[in-house]
């Protein structure tokens, strides 16, 4: 005996949005209105057109049927999703694993260069070597021409 063949993938799309639609309030009023439709026909109706008469049997039936059905739906969606939840996890701790890999490396090379610019002569440090120069040249120019006068002064006296 053959049976027939089909998609798990196409199948487990389905079984997905029928758990999606009977996790919803939509569902649940037109369930709700089916069964109380149900009651009314049958408890109200004249006697000769009621189809499931009190204890409502064939309404117990269905509902179990549906039920039975039901269940198994919601647990393949679900496994479904706990698949792609665990390959979602998967990409996430690969992709942290890279993030940390490239901070440990942006760290080092941030480090590195404080090293280097730490050998490095700053902005601050050349104008203050530059001013310490400076004076010194203009203090070595004010001794030049204090010797420059007082040799021109003991010449001329």
């Amino acid at each position: 005996m053959h049976l027939p063949r089909f998609d798990p993938e196409a199948f487990g799309r389905w079984s997905e949005s029928i758990a999606r639609y009977m996790g919803t309030a939509k569902f649940i009023v037109y369930m709700t209105i089916v069964i109380g439709a149900w009651f009314a026909w049958n408890t109200l109706a004249p006697e000769r057109l009621r189809f499931d008469p009190y204890t409502f049997t064939f309404l117990t039936l269905i509902l179990s049927l549906q039920a039975s059905y039901a269940a198994p739906l919601i647990l393949l969606a679900q496994n479904r999703q706990a698949d792609r939840d665990r390959l979602t996890m998967e990409e996430d701790r690969r992709r942290a694993t890279l993030q940390k890999a490239d901070t440990e490396f942006l760290t080092r090379e941030i480090a590195s260069l404080r090293i280097a610019l730490g050998e490095v002569a700053t902005r601050d440090f050349l104008r203050s070597e530059l001013a310490r120069l400076a004076g010194e040249l203009d203090d070595a120019a004010l001794r030049r021409e204090k010797r420059a006068r007082m040799e021109w002064d003991e010449e001329h006296s």
